[in-house]
């Protein structure tokens, strides 16, 4: 039997105000966090793919060829590709629940579900923030055991390997200038043609996408094939709504399907020619990209977003705090980190008069 004084702490808080049991509340939140973590569709999930590894080594192309074969010669063997180290970076994040026991009592579950709600909105800011930095911004990290995490091509001195046919010069960059400070047709059809000529978001499975801050997302909507839109630029094609989009009425045809109403959980505004439009308030005003994505969390995506080796650690987890109830003073930790390992597959522009990119600031 403990002996001495009883303090505050020590009453017996085992229920919410509404009458449910803490314990219950603390499963709930964990059951909540299981899906959060198996199911969160966001523009990150569109971007990346899941790795556990610190870097890969991906090969760089090769110049081989075949020769003409003598009667008595032997050819010469083939050369293996050179390898190019890309890495992941790593870090630990954490945010701390905690109320006091008479907050405990008073408060009702709706009111302390709401809190672990903030808490997976901090989260789903803190992932895809990250992920959109690193696809927004050139500068090269490097990992705990000294792995170089890159960004896309930016006239780094590194030579893209070959694709189809076509070579590239080691000043190839993937961050651009519009020029302008006003998006046209011109800069999107730019960035497109920099990810397909590298053979990306063009084979089955792939998909081109554009991702905008509304501001540039409807002027992008504006435009129609052969019609003049900014700074005397012309369409290729005009933007189509998607399936979401409320109806309305028009004397032309629609030759072909409309975009989906969503894809992969994330609503898609329409289309430009063979590119769907996803607009969000994360991707930074003056800012846009066009992306080759094969979809949530996939192996063909631009970047690796890398969590821990032990699957014990992966995901957004809820560590109970001391005492006799769990929820009072948890904790909530995530530990990733992100690395372009395609650095070819998106190309991104800055809406701006000046001759250099400069990335934006996006804070977590």
């Amino acid at each position: 039997m403990a002996k001495g004084y009883q303090t505050a702490g020590d009453v017996l808080v085992n229920q919410t105000a509404d009458g449910i049991d803490l314990n219950t509340v603390f499963a709930e939140i964990q059951s909540a966090l299981s899906i959060w973590n198996s199911e969160r569709s966001t523009i990150a999930g569109l971007l990346s793919f899941k790795t556990t590894t610190m870097g890969d080594s991906i090969p760089q192309g090769t110049t081989d060829s075949f020769e003409v074969a003598s009667e008595f010669g032997v050819p010469h063997a083939t050369s293996a590709p050179t390898a190019l180290p890309l890495g992941y970076t790593f870090e630990d994040y954490d945010l701390r629940q905690a109320w006091t026991w008479k907050f405990a009592r008073d408060a009702t579950a709706a009111q302390l579900k709401a809190l672990a709600n903030t808490a997976l909105d901090a989260d789903n800011r803190l992932t895809t923030v990250s992920v959109l930095r690193r696809l927004f911004d050139p500068t090269q990290e490097t990992n705990e055991v000294g792995v170089p995490c890159y960004g896309l091509w930016n006239n780094d001195g590194m030579v893209p390997p070959p694709a189809l046919g076509k070579t590239f010069p080691g000043t190839t960059t993937h961050y651009l200038p519009t020029g302008s400070a006003t998006l046209d047709s011109g800069d999107i059809e730019g960035l497109a043609k920099l990810v397909t000529d590298k053979n990306y978001g063009t084979t089955p499975g792939s998909k081109l996408l554009i991702l905008a801050n509304p501001t540039q997302g409807d002027l992008i909507q504006s435009w129609r094939a052969g019609e003049e839109n900014a700074n005397s630029q012309k369409s290729r094609w005009s933007f189509i709504p998607s399936a979401a989009a409320p109806p309305y009425l028009t004397q032309e045809t629609l030759v072909g399907e409309r975009a989906p109403e969503k894809w992969n959980g994330v609503e898609v505004a329409g289309s430009l020619g063979p590119m769907w439009l996803i607009q969000s308030n994360f991707i930074p005003a003056g800012y846009v990209a066009v992306v080759a994505s094969s979809g949530m969390n996939a192996a063909g995506n631009v970047i690796g977003f890398r969590e821990h080796a032990n699957a014990a650690y992966r995901g957004l987890r809820l560590i109970p705090g001391n005492g006799p109830y769990p929820l009072v003073s948890s904790y909530l930790a995530r530990g990733f980190g992100v690395g372009v390992r395609r650095r070819g597959a998106a190309a991104v522009a800055q809406c701006t008069t000046e001759g250099t990119y400069t990335a934006p600031v996006l804070s977590l």
